[in-house]
Order: structure tokens, then C-alpha cells, then sequence
């Protein structure tokens, strides 16, 4: 300790006063660390269950685990006054990923979350001044300050974190419900033994012709298809990208074993194919779906 205060003194700054401010912080950090739980009490007790999502449930289990978030929150913010503000941030990262990850708070509007942070903030401005008032031997009006101004600050990071979490969140959980969206709306049918059926309707855009190449060389593969019929009488019309991905398509069939026979194939689809100088050469290609099936010798009642 000797050697500290000397470096101190060398390095032009007094330790006893960081002495004296690190005794300050831990005692408050003990004071609110006491508080955890009535914390959460309180705040669960204020909170508007008229609200929509996670805060308006009356599901006891539902209520126990925003609770439970809730006090977590406490545990890891009550840190903030034994570390810097990064490493408290660093260490809060966890708990943002998950609650904005958490199915029920990505059913909740951001704004009510948000509104939640700032209510969580008062309730500790409340209890710093309720500590300072209780101590004021001990304190000044500095540290006081000091002390509302990290909560204010590290809450607003933390929202800004939040924001961007839940924001990413969201956008995952969108894609992830478009690609199943999109993989229902193109099914592959079984038709017989190894035999399958792949009707496509509707727009096809660069993002869905994606998932259906995807989606369809597995289930082929998966139904250990020989042959595929692809018909395309529901689809108006596609772009170059697209054309490009279906023919994609029939070449990653044609690479797993899987013969493919198209139908339905429009003018403006004919068009594009042939101003691309796609090849059709070993292509199975029929009027209609009805045609296909005909000469294919299937009778599908």
C-alpha cells in the first residue's frame, strides 16, 4: 500500500482520495445489492398490467420469469458501482441477448421495454438519494452527482444495446418465419414411389427462388426421388436472376440423380430463358402438367 501512495504522489494524483471513493462505491454497491429483491417487488407492484405483451400476462409461471429477469437485471446492475462502465456493459451483454431474444418480449412493443428501462432508472435515483440523505456526513454533493450520472449513463447504454439486440432479434425471427413461408408455399408432393411434384405459384422473387433451390434438392434427396415434375403455369413471370436459379435447380437435380420434366412454361418465361441462352437440351419439357403426367403413364385420381 506504501509503494501505491508513492506512485500515486509520483503521478501527480492523491490514492487516499481513490481510497476513499472505491470505500464510497462499495458501500453504496452493498446498500443496493441489500435492495435487489425489493426492487423488483416494487417495480413488478407499479407496473401497468393493462400493457400488451410480457407485462400484461396473468400466467403466474409467465409472472415468475419476468420477475426472475427482472432481479437478474438488479444483480448485474448493482456492478456498475464496482466497475467501469465498459466492463459493466461487457458483462450485461448476456442478460440484453437474452431477454431480447426471449419470445414473449419480442411480442412486447419496444417503446413499453423502453419505458421499463426508465422507470428501473428512477427507482435507483430513488434509492441513491434515500442512501445519500441517510449519509451525508459521508458524502458530497459531487459523488451524489457522480453516482446519478452513471445510472443515467449506463441505462442509456443499455437501452442503446437493447435497441440493437431486439432489433437484430426481430429481424432473424421475421427471415426465419419468411423461409418457412416460403418452403410451405413450395412443397415437394410425392406422386409415387420415387416420383415427385413441385408447383410453384406466384411471384418468384431472387430470395424465394433461393429457399426452393435449397429446399427442394433436400427433400428430393430426402425422398429419394428419381424424377421431379416442376410446373410453373402459376408463376406470371421471373426475372433473369430467377430463371437462372430454376435452371440452377435442375442442374443440382440433374447432379443427385434426379430427372426433372417442366410444364406450364409462359412466353415471358420462355422469353427470358431463351435471351439468357439457357440450355434445354436436357430438359423434359411439356405443355402442361396434365401432358407431363400423361405421357409419363401417371393417373393421379
Amino acid at each position: 500500500m506504501a509503494l501505491l501512495r508513492i506512485a500515486g504522489k509520483l503521478n501527480g494524483y492523491n490514492i487516499t482520495e481513490a481510497e476513499n471513493k472505491m470505500m464510497r462505491d462499495q458501500k453504496l454497491h452493498a446498500f443496493l445489492c441489500s435492495k435487489t429483491e425489493f426492487l423488483t417487488e416494487q417495480w413488478y407492484e407499479s407496473l401497468d398490467k393493462t400493457k400488451d405483451g410480457v407485462y400484461g400476462s396473468t400466467d403466474p409461471e409467465m409472472i415468475q420469469q419476468v420477475k426472475a429477469q427482472n432481479h437478474a437485471f438488479h444483480v448485474q446492475f448493482c456492478g456498475m458501482f464496482e466497475k467501469d462502465d465498459t466492463e459493466c456493459i461487457e458483462e450485461f451483454q448476456d442478460w440484453i441477448k437474452a431477454i431480447a431474444k426471449d419470445e414473449a418480449h419480442l411480442t412486447t412493443p419496444l417503446e413499453e421495454i423502453i419505458e421499463e428501462f426508465f422507470r428501473t432508472q428512477q427507482q435507483y435515483l430513488e434509492l441513491i438519494e434515500e442512501y445519500a440523505e441517510a449519509n451525508l456526513d459521508e458524502l458530497s454533493v459531487k459523488q451524489i452527482i457522480a453516482w446519478n450520472r452513471g445510472v443515467v449513463e449506463t441505462i442509456n447504454r443499455i437501452i442503446l444495446e437493447y435497441t440493437l439486440q431486439h432489433s437484430l432479434a426481430t429481424k432473424n425471427r421475421l427471415n426465419a418465419q419468411r423461409e418457412m413461408i416460403v418452403e410451405m408455399s413450395a412443397p415437394v408432393i410425392s406422386l409415387a414411389y420415387d416420383i415427385g411434384f413441385l408447383p410453384l405459384v406466384g411471384e418468384i422473387d431472387t430470395y424465394r427462388a433461393h429457399i426452393i433451390f435449397e429446399k427442394a434438392l433436400s427433400q428430393c434427396a430426402e425422398q429419394r426421388l428419381n424424377k421431379l415434375f416442376i410446373d410453373l403455369s402459376g408463376v406470371p413471370i421471373i426475372d433473369t436472376m430467377v430463371a437462372h436459379q430454376i435452371f440452377q435447380l435442375i442442374d443440382g437435380l440433374n447432379l443427385i440423380g434426379v430427372e426433372t420434366a417442366l410444364s406450364g412454361i409462359s412466353p415471358d418465361i420462355a422469353q427470358t430463358a431463351v435471351q439468357l441462352g439457357l440450355n434445354f437440351n436436357n430438359v423434359e419439357i411439356h405443355n402442361t402438367l396434365a401432358q407431363a403426367m400423361q405421357l409419363n403413364k401417371l393417373n393421379i385420381i
